[in-house]
């Protein structure tokens, strides 16, 4: 759950302003994701979040998203728990959404995995587009992502 959890949070920080903790539990209780303050803390530093001021002057969480190395990430759990935000299957396919800039370093670490069923993948600045072979589910797809990436 932790790693489902964390993805959650990435996913709320980057798309919105959230500038306190109850806020983030607020949100994440929308998803219904039920959790303490101290848990929430722990999963902020977790993940990197870090208070910045905008240039309005107000304050909010923001994921320090660490600039992906030239390299390839074979491991793709550590890739998952990095830089996935969510995991969305449609048809054949699989929609993956990442932090901006890290969608080649996921795609990369899913074609080298070598999961059954993948044909290859597309990725653009902060989304992946997995494509599943024929006759196979994009759902069947996204549970052996999810499962391989070392999510719930």
């Amino acid at each position: 759950m932790t790693t489902a959890r964390h993805r959650a949070i990435r996913r709320l920080l980057s798309e919105g302003d959230v500038s306190t903790q109850s806020h983030l539990i607020e949100l994440l209780a929308e998803d219904r994701i039920l959790v303490t303050q101290a848990t929430v803390s722990r999963d902020l530093k977790a993940i990197g979040a870090v208070r910045q001021r905008g240039a309005d002057g107000s304050v909010r969480y923001r994921v320090a998203a660490e600039a992906p190395g030239n390299g390839a990430i074979g491991d793709l759990g550590r890739a998952f728990d990095e830089y996935v935000l969510r995991v969305t299957p449609t048809g054949g396919l699989v929609v993956v959404g990442t932090l901006p800039g890290a969608a080649h370093v996921v795609g990369r670490a899913i074609d080298e995995s070598g999961i059954e069923g993948v044909v290859g993948t597309v990725a653009g600045d902060d989304t992946v587009l997995v494509v599943g072979g024929p006759g196979v589910a994009g759902v069947d797809v996204a549970d052996r992502l999810e499962n391989t990436g070392g999510s719930v």
